[in-house]
């Protein structure tokens, strides 16, 4: 997998500093409280949510592919940082209370391995937390109305990278550095071929359509592990 975010981590941080305000109320409630549980922050970026999830008790160590972007990762309070591939985990199974996983889905190649990989980690009454786009609604497919509705387009069964797309800004993250587009069945299907088990999924508010999708998922008790 590319480092996408290396060369671009000083635009994307100048960009990004609101973002978890923004979904603050939303991921605290998914969260609950964790007081004293080992939570790995997967694909921690810059580190914008750090102080959030320490927030809610949680102990946090932050895995991220991109040199570029732990390099402001290690300004935001001395969590523990590792560079690595999110589908390929240099952890020890059951090493983890908690598993994150927070606007990533659109960066990762193998989104099905990056699950299988979260539930090996797990530990077995451990709780895999996903927040990011939806699959349904906001994509390369989406072209965004001034209603606030959204037009599918056909490209809604392409799965797999995207990078130009008639609908998205120039100068915007997905213009920057594409996304890869997972459909529904897709997305759904990654769960339970890991293991995980859906436990309770929100579409957060912010508009009359979600762009958002929020899981909290639970180990599928007797899964090889």
């Amino acid at each position: 997998m590319r480092a996408r975010y290396n060369g671009v981590a000083d635009w994307y941080a100048a960009r990004s500093t609101h973002w978890a305000e923004d979904n603050r109320e939303d991921l605290l409630e998914l969260l609950g409280p964790g007081d004293g549980r080992l939570c790995l922050d997967l694909g921690c970026g810059t580190g914008n949510y750090f102080a959030m999830i320490a927030e809610t008790g949680r102990r946090v160590i932050g895995l991220d592919r991109s040199s570029d972007q732990l390099r402001f990762a290690r300004t935001k309070g001395g969590v523990p940082l590792v560079e690595s591939d999110a589908a390929r985990l240099p952890f020890a199974a059951e090493s983890f209370d908690d598993v994150l996983a927070l606007w990533i889905s659109t960066d990762l190649d193998d989104f099905a391995g990056t699950l299988r990989e979260i539930a090996r980690v797990l530990r077995p009454d451990g709780s895999f937390y996903f927040y990011g786009v939806h699959p349904c609604f906001n994509g390369p497919h989406v072209e965004y109305q001034e209603d606030g509705g959204r037009l599918a387009h056909p490209t809604y069964r392409q799965s797999g990278w995207h990078e130009p797309s008639a609908w998205w800004a120039g100068d915007g993250i997905r213009g920057t550095v594409g996304m890869r587009h997972t459909p529904l069945a897709e997305f759904l299907n990654a769960f339970l071929s890991a293991g995980l088990l859906l436990d309770h999924v929100v579409e957060p508010e912010g508009g009359p359509v979600p762009g958002a999708l929020a899981v909290r998922a639970r180990l599928s008790s007797g899964v090889p592990r």
